[in-house]
């Protein structure tokens, strides 16, 4: 059989069956965007002619990562919330209303090139102005599962004082929800299929339950998924039980939105039973420890969710908590964290934190049939690892292996070395090869010192972060 590449020699981390399926001097052959052949060397090279070979000695080559959910357009705001009780309202909140489409646009793609350079090729971004962002990924060449946010929220909300009911305005709703739909209609299975849309209601308590309704008519319409907060932080709990008195996921089960058609994002705040409903409901969870860690100091019942059957993924969420939109930041906090929660280190071992960040993200936001593993008729959507890098050396590889637990729990993603997305290299040797890097850092620097003069005004004195920064903190 004729090919375009074979990579060969190579460590083959398959993440195929219930392990990660790993492959010593293995091979993928690839033709177009398809993956057509993975075995040993020897047996790959029997059966396939290639125009290229890729030597892969001393590298591991296994799936890109799936980031089940990011915020890139709040990137113009890295590191602006931390170490503080109130992140949202006090960090978060001043600096949204003066930011603009532009500045999204360009804060965006930093967080894009962030993940494409720590192995990340799918990304389920969710955010506000997505019919224009969605070009972002167009330009690097990376997988993107895009939903618009949705929400019925003013841009000046937070002017509003803490623990008051929010106002909801339907005309913004319905500017949201039109966005929503247009980039399904404009772009669902655009560049070559690598676009694939979402519906996105921000949450239960940000929205009427009418809208929500119609959000959840209109994923139905188009077969497709509800990417939306739930149970993300006491807010949104106290928000639900002073509209409705009712906690979030009780309300979501009564008006119909717990099935497989949702991925609820955090569940920060849900009780023990609560989660178990979720995870038997057949809809997916999507867990971002370093965000939730970080902002709230809570650990997400992921375990427990997965102890009742459901399906999880793993998500870097935005940079003004998380700080980093990185897949190896998330696979070592989430086993980490919750061995620290069950007091056992046996607890979340490494493989499952890998096929979290792999397949079972691709299972959880529906995308399991294109990526996700390296097997026969999957896209090319491939990373190639420098097992040299000093994080990953050495190789042991009998009486055990440590190439796994050395993934998760040393490297941070300088090591990968090469990025393939659909067949064709986007990143090699650590450059981004479909775009100037230093240019689009410069562009969104330029546009978060704008950002800033504009926001300032807005910052009282007693903002926590300005009182570290006076007291040489910061």
């Amino acid at each position: 059989m004729k090919v375009d590449l074979i990579i060969r020699h190579a460590h083959v981390m398959t993440m195929s069956g219930s392990g990660v399926g790993m492959i010593e001097d293995g091979a993928v052959a690839i033709k177009g965007n398809r993956i057509v052949q993975v075995g040993k060397t020897e047996e790959v090279m029997k059966g396939c002619q290639a125009e290229e070979i890729h030597e892969s000695k001393g590298k591991l080559v296994m799936p890109g990562f799936i980031d089940a959910h990011i915020h890139s357009g709040l990137a113009i705001l890295r590191g602006v919330a931390q170490d503080m009780g109130n992140w949202m309202e006090e960090g978060l909140w001043p600096f949204m209303k003066h930011v603009k489409d532009d500045d999204q646009r360009k804060g965006s793609m930093l967080n894009i090139m962030e993940g494409v350079k720590a192995g990340t090729t799918t990304f389920c971004d969710y955010d506000a102005n997505m019919t224009t962002l969605v070009n972002n990924y167009v330009e690097i060449g990376a997988r993107a599962r895009l939903a618009e946010m949705i929400n019925e929220i003013p841009k000046d909300i937070g002017d509003l004082p803490r623990g008051e009911l929010y106002p909801f305005e339907s005309t913004i709703g319905e500017k949201k929800l039109q966005n929503n739909i247009d980039l399904m209609k404009n772009w669902d299975g655009e560049n070559n299929g690598k676009v694939t849309v979402l519906f996105g209601p921000h949450g239960p308590d940000m929205m009427s339950l009418e809208l929500l309704k119609e959000v959840q008519h209109q994923a139905e319409k188009y077969d497709t998924k509800l990417h939306m907060h739930v149970c993300q932080g006491d807010r949104e709990i106290h928000q639900m039980n002073m509209r409705y008195r009712k906690r979030s996921i009780p309300f979501l089960e009564e008006n119909g939105f717990l099935n497989d058609r949702l991925l609820a994002v955090h569940l920060t705040e849900a009780t023990k039973s609560e989660t178990a409903v979720v995870a038997q409901s057949g809809a997916s969870m999507i867990n971002c420890s370093g965000s939730i860690g970080i902002i709230d100091g809570i650990v997400p019942p992921i375990l427990e969710f997965l102890e009742a059957g459901g399906k999880a993924a793993l998500g870097s969420d935005q940079a003004p908590g998380n700080n980093c939109n990185n897949l190896f930041n998330e696979m070592k906090f989430v086993s980490i964290l919750n061995k620290v929660k069950t007091q056992n280190p046996a607890t979340f071992p490494a493989t499952k934190a890998l096929r979290l960040a792999t397949i079972e993200s691709a299972k959880a936001v529906g995308l399991d049939h294109e990526v996700g593993s390296i097997e026969v008729g999957k896209k090319a959507d491939i990373i190639f690892i420098d097992l040299e890098s000093p994080s990953m050396s050495p190789v042991i590889r009998k009486p055990v292996r440590n190439i796994v637990p050395n993934l998760v729990y040393s490297a941070n993603g300088s090591e990968v070395e090469h990025v393939m997305v659909d067949g064709k290299f986007i990143m090699k040797d650590r450059e981004i090869n479909t775009l100037n890097e230093k240019e689009k850092v410069r562009e969104a620097q330029k546009a978060a010192e704008s950002l800033s003069d504009r926001a300032s005004a807005d910052f009282q004195s007693h903002s926590p972060v300005i009182g570290m920064m006076q007291r040489g903190e910061l």
